[in-house]
């Protein structure tokens, strides 16, 4: 069992060392040019359409959790009457 293990361990090693390595081209002064340029769009936009979809997203779920946590606060302040 344990050669087994220590075999294994040997042939994920050589796999992972001789992986031919991809070369992935440098974006960051493109974004760099994107992200500082001066157009009056504010930081967290200025991704494009995902950014956008994304900051709505998230600030329908913060305005609808919290009214509805107002409201179960609401609902807990007034218990219901007993008959």
């Amino acid at each position: 069992m344990l050669w087994n293990l220590l075999a294994l361990g040997q042939i994920t090693q050589r796999t992972i060392n001789t992986a031919s390595r991809r070369h992935i081209e440098n974006e960051v002064l493109e974004k760099q040019k994107l992200f500082l340029e001066d157009n009056g769009i504010p930081v967290h936009l200025k991704g494009g359409v995902a950014d956008a979809l994304l900051y709505r997203a998230t600030m329908v779920l913060a305005v609808g959790g919290t009214a509805y946590t107002i409201y179960q606060l609401t609902m807990a302040s007034f218990p219901k009457k007993q008959d």
